[in-house]
C-alpha cells in the first residue's frame, strides 16, 4: 500500500499517462470537505483544477441531491455525472438544462422489511426515508445536513408505506459497533446497508453502493478500468475504493476501509484530497 505524501509518491508513474482520461470519483463528507461540512481552499482549488483539465470528475456520495449541489458547484462542475444517496441516485449534469442537472436513474426499494426489523433491535433510534419523489420523512423530528431538504414528521406506519430511495437510522444511545451487532442477528435482506462513523446507518436497494452505480457511468462513458480512480474515507466507500484502478482512503479513514485501498493520503484536515488530486495533474 502506497502512503501519499507531499512528496513523490511510489507509485504514481505506474497511473495511466496524462494522454488517457480518467474518470475520478470523489465522496463528499471526510474527503472534499470535514465534518464541519468545510472544504478548504486547497482542496477546493485542486478539485477546481482536475475539472478544467478535462478528466471525468464525478462526485459520489451519501447525501441527498440537494446536499450535493451545493459542493458540485464548489469545484466548478456543470458537465458529467454526480452519485448521491450512495449509489441511489445518479445525474447527468449540463447547463443546458433547466436545472443544469437531470435524475438518469433512481434505485427505489420497500424499506418496510428492514425497518421494521430494526426497531424491534433498536427501539430508541431515529429513522428518516427519503421518498421516490425526493422527500424526506423522519420521526422524532430527525433532520441532518445531508438531506438537502427539512424532513416531514410523520408516525412509524406512514414510513412503512413509503416507496424508498435511502433509509437511515441514527441513535444517540447506541455506539456502531451496537449498529452492527443489531444488523447481524437481524440478517437483513434484500437491502444494501452500511454502518458510518457514530450509531448512523444508511440503506439503499439491494445490490445499489456507489460502486454499482459508478460502473454503470464506467460502461456508459467508455473508460478503462485502469483509468477509474477513487477517493473516500468511509464504511460506504469500501466498494468504491475496491471497483476503482487506484483507490485512496483518506488518513483518518477507519481500518476496515484503508484495508481495501490501494495508497493512504493524508486525513481531510490535512488536505489530503488535494493531495491526491494534484497528483492526476
Amino acid at each position: 500500500m502506497t502512503i501519499l505524501t507531499d512528496t513523490p509518491v511510489a507509485g504514481i508513474d505506474d497511473q495511466p499517462n496524462n494522454n488517457n482520461k480518467l474518470m475520478i470519483a470523489l465522496d463528499v463528507d471526510g474527503t472534499l470537505v470535514d465534518h464541519d461540512g468545510h472544504m478548504s481552499p486547497e482542496v477546493r482549488a485542486a478539485a477546481q483544477d482536475v475539472v478544467a483539465s478535462g478528466h471525468d470528475v464525478m462526485i459520489a456520495t451519501g447525501r441527498s441531491l440537494n446536499a450535493t449541489l451545493p459542493i458540485i458547484e464548489q469545484i466548478g462542475l456543470e458537465r458529467g455525472y454526480a452519485v448521491c444517496c450512495n449509489g441511489g441516485v445518479t445525474l447527468r449534469l449540463d447547463p443546458g438544462l433547466n436545472a443544469g442537472y437531470e435524475i438518469i436513474h433512481k434505485a427505489t426499494f420497500d424499506p418496510a422489511p428492514a425497518l421494521k426489523a430494526l426497531r424491534e433491535r433498536l427501539p430508541n433510534a431515529k429513522y428518516a426515508l427519503e421518498d421516490e419523489d425526493g422527500n424526506f420523512l423522519s420521526t422524532e423530528r430527525f433532520q441532518d445536513a445531508s438531506f438537502g431538504v427539512e424532513a416531514i414528521g410523520v408516525d412509524f406506519q406512514t414510513m412503512l408505506e413509503a416507496t424508498a430511495v435511502r433509509v437511515v437510522v441514527f441513535s444517540s444511545d447506541n455506539t456502531s459497533d451496537d449498529f452492527n451487532h443489531a444488523i447481524r442477528h437481524i440478517g437483513l435482506s434484500g437491502v444494501t446497508y452500511s454502518v458510518g462513523w457514530t450509531a448512523w446507518l444508511d440503506i439503499a436497494a439491494e445490490g445499489v453502493t456507489k460502486a454499482s452505480a459508478l460502473e454503470a457511468l464506467r460502461q456508459r462513458i467508455g473508460t478503462e478500468q485502469v483509468n477509474t480512480v477513487a477517493v473516500g474515507d468511509g464504511r460506504n466507500d469500501i466498494e468504491m475504493l475496491t471497483w476503482a484502478g487506484r483507490g485512496v482512503a483518506m488518513g483518518q479513514a477507519p481500518e476496515e476501509v484503508i484495508a481495501v485501498a490501494d495508497e493512504v493520503t493524508a486525513s481531510v484536515f490535512d488536505d489530503g484530497a488535494a493531495l491526491v488530486l494534484r497528483s492526476l495533474l
